[in-house]
């Protein structure tokens, strides 16, 4: 039987625990990305707050399971596992896919538990009531190649190496498929929703970016800053010094769960 301890150590990783903080930090990965994506993010915020990164089915040490290609249930697996995080301020951090897991998560968490994140950062990704017509997923696998390529979101020795390529592949197709057959939805949370953007960013120009202001009764904040999709590769200090002050807010307040 898989005990709690052993459950939350699958989902989620803390490179650099701290489990006195006052506050802690969920990061949502981006499709085909992994809990390590959010490595630098876990360094520079050691001892301002407990940092934990999820990790999804099908990648890294989980590459055995199956992968999810319905975001809702993957919504749904993770879910669960967070509802311990709040017994302090939790915030939220999603990046492309992640940011409307992590709308879906907060939704799911709020209704099941009654626990609302102090705040959702929703970065690179347009609002979950917009559409666009995708279909990434349907492409052979030079097609996706192409596209990792074109979002400057992959390390380029990965797309060199034919081996490690293959184990990725599997996990990026099937989060492609979760997030191109999502459905939009019109729906809000209670908890303040911050947008992140690059200015070049071919996945979400700053309107549908703005649009995420409609999917919450608090408080909404557009931030956009030069770069593309991964534009928080170069724009990390900034970043960090956002998601710092929110971070520093929520501590200041009683947890919302």
């Amino acid at each position: 039987m898989t005990t709690v301890s052993e459950d939350s150590a699958l989902w989620l990783r803390r490179y650099h625990p701290t489990p006195d903080a006052p506050v802690r930090l969920v990061c949502f990965p981006h499709a085909g990305g992994s809990a390590s994506f959010y490595h630098p993010v876990s360094a520079a915020l050691t001892g301002d707050c407990d940092v934990a990164a999820l990790q999804y089915p099908g990648r890294q040490d989980r590459r055995n399971e199956p992968n999810l290609t319905d975001l809702g249930a993957l919504a749904d697996r993770i879910t669960p596992r967070l509802a311990p995080l709040f017994d302090r301020p939790v915030v939220f951090f999603g990046h492309s896919m992640g940011a409307i897991l992590a709308f879906e998560v907060a939704r799911r968490l709020a209704e099941s538990a009654g626990h609302t994140p102090a705040t959702l950062f929703a970065s690179g990704r347009r609002a979950p009531s917009t559409h666009r017509a995708e279909n990434v997923h349907r492409r052979d696998d030079d097609g996706i190649v192409a596209e990792m390529k074109k979002m400057s979101g992959t390390d380029a020795k990965l797309l060199g190496d034919e081996e490690l390529l293959r184990m990725v592949l599997p996990a990026l197709r099937a989060d492609y498929t979760a997030i191109e057959t999502y459905t939009p939805v019109r729906t809000t949370v209670d908890c303040p929703i911050t947008a992140l953007v690059g200015d070049a960013d071919p996945k979400t120009t700053t309107e549908e970016a703005d649009a995420w202001r409609a999917h919450t009764t608090g408080t909404f904040r557009l931030r956009i800053f030069q770069g593309g999709h991964f534009y928080l590769s170069p724009r990390g200090a900034e970043v960090i010094a956002e998601v710092r002050e929110a971070l520093r807010a929520a501590a200041r307040e009683p947890s919302r769960g």
